[in-house]
Order: C-alpha cells, then structure tokens, then sequence
C-alpha cells in the first residue's frame, strides 16, 4: 500500500470509502508498479494544486477553474472528481506536507523525469491561471522544482515555455505567433534549422503521450499530454513556415 503523506492524502480522500477503491486509482492501484505510481501522481497533483492555489490567501475563480478543466480533460467520473476535490480541499489545509508530499512523490516516481516535468508544468499552470505569478507562487514553485531535481534554468525554461502556451491559448483567434512559437520550442530566433528541429525532437519526446503513459502517467491525463504535443507541432510548424518565407 501506499504509505506516507501520500497514502495518508489518499485515504484522507477517500474516507470511509478508501477500502472500496476506485478503479484504478482505489485499492486496484496498489497492485504494479506502475499502477502504484498513477496513484502517487493523481494524488499529488490535486494536492499541490491546492496548496498552490491557497498561497496566496484565497482560491481565486481562474484557480478552480484550472483545476475543474484538469479533472474535464481527465473525463473523470463523478467518484474520481470527487476524490480530486478532495485532494485540492487537503492541499488548501495551513498543515499541507507540501515539502513531504513532493520528496516522496519524487521517490514514487523513480525520478522518471518526463513524468516529473509533467507534474510541474501543472502546477505552474495552476500558478498562471490568473494571469501574474505572485511571490508566494514563485517560491512554491521554485521550491518544487528543487525537490523534484531540476535546475534553476530548467525551471525558468519550464517556466516560459508555459506562459508562452498560456499566452497562445488566451489568443486562439488570433493564432500562434513566432515569438510564442519560439518561446514553447526553447530556443530563440538566432537558432539553426538544426537547433530548432533538435529542441522540437526533444520537446516531442519529453510530451509523447504514450512515453508518459508507458512511465506512469495516469490514462485520464492523455488528453492534457496530447494538447501539449499538439502546441509543440504547431509552433514548430509556425517556426520553420516563417523561415521559407
């Protein structure tokens, strides 16, 4: 069984009805490895969306709309959203493990680092939703990508390739521009063919649903994996159709 802050999240979640499970993310969850690490991660990631969203004194509109799109694009049933709501509800309590939360999710994980990522470009969301990173924000995050084992420039790449793909989404209409293009590929516009295609190979490899997935990646969030690859094409399209012109 899942023991620590993360086990004691779940059956916090759970309550009466931890011993029933819920799918795979109930007593199911604990039978491979990889189920095991599903359930770390949907655990963790409610949590700490919570935590997040609470640090700067009040849950904001923008913030449970971020989580309530996670659990949409999840398709979770009404038990599982309910288990999420939950988790965000610990996360908001001023004693939220939140350092021990993330060092044994790290553990859980096996540093699998695709997954790692994946979990901090959610919580930067989360942090994004209303448009400012606050200080308090900023620290939370910086703090989380120091436990999970990433640099400070990792973190502020992480950083602006999400406020580029949040910036494209407030402006669909309007369509990708270059420097947002450029900003979610990772390179600047003094980069070679060659650097562009080497950052748009590696971004592909570090979002490819199916690599997440096979790592631990709970099933529900394919579809927040496929929405990233589908900005990684198209702001590689974006970048090499400026350059034939």
């Amino acid at each position: 069984m899942l023991g620590g802050p993360l086990g004691a999240m779940f059956g916090a979640a759970f309550g009466h009805n931890f011993d029933q499970g819920m799918n795979r993310l109930g007593g199911g969850a604990f039978v491979g490895d990889i189920e095991r690490i599903q359930t770390a991660f949907f655990t963790a990631t409610f949590g700490t969306m919570g935590y997040i969203a609470k640090s700067d004194g009040q849950v904001s509109r923008n913030e449970i709309f971020v989580a309530e799109d996670v659990m949409r694009q999840m398709r979770l049933d009404a038990r599982q959203k309910q288990v999420a709501q939950r988790l965000f509800n610990e996360g908001k309590k001023p004693d939220f493990p939140f350092r021990d939360v993330l060092q044994q999710f790290r553990v859980e994980c096996h540093r699998r680092r695709n997954l790692l990522q994946m979990f901090l470009e959610i919580q930067v969301a989360m942090a994004l939703s209303d448009g400012t990173l606050d200080p308090g924000e900023s620290r939370i995050l910086q703090e989380a990508a120091d436990i999970l084992g990433f640099s400070e420039a990792e973190y502020r790449g992480i950083l602006e390739r999400m406020q580029a793909q949040r910036h494209v989404h407030s402006q669909q209409q309007a369509g990708m521009s270059l420097d947002d293009a450029y900003q979610l590929l990772g390179v600047d516009r003094h980069a070679s063919d060659q650097e562009v295609k080497k950052a748009y190979r590696r971004q592909m490899n570090q979002h490819h649903p199916d690599k997440l997935v096979s790592k631990g990646l709970p099933e529900e969030m394919m579809e927040l994996a496929n929405k990233k690859v589908q900005d990684i094409r198209n702001a590689y399209d974006t970048v090499t159709a400026s350059r034939k012109s």
